[in-house]
């Protein structure tokens, strides 16, 4: 599926908005970014690295922000059209968020947003 990468910015953008506001107010010192493809596995479509909410203690300070990554390319390699990008977007930016949360793989699973 082709698509620029400005617009598949926005996409994430949008779906970052579509984060209920109290857990968008929530979340601490993440950052959230769009890389073409991971180097180490080009088909995942998105990664959480760092230390989930659940896990801080109070020795936690002065940390580098945690990464939500989405990997364009591998999103666009699994969708047909605009719309599966935008489905797919929604569902990998929760899904990284919620690990950012404590939420383990297998939870999401559970829950429908593996």
């Amino acid at each position: 599926m082709p698509m620029t990468p400005d617009r598949f910015d926005e996409l994430v953008g949008d779906a970052l908005d579509l984060v209920p506001e109290e857990l968008a107010a929530a979340m601490d010192n993440v950052v959230v970014l769009v890389e073409p493809r991971n180097p180490e596995e080009p088909d995942l479509l998105g990664l959480y690295e760092g230390v989930a909410l659940t896990e801080r203690t109070a020795d936690y300070a002065g940390e580098l922000p945690d990464r939500i990554t989405v990997y364009r390319d591998a999103v666009l390699d699994v969708c047909a059209d605009e719309d599966e990008v935008v489905d797919e977007v929604a569902i990998t930016v929760v899904h990284e968020i919620a690990h950012h949360f404590g939420i383990s793989e297998e939870k999401l699973h559970e829950l429908g947003w593996g």
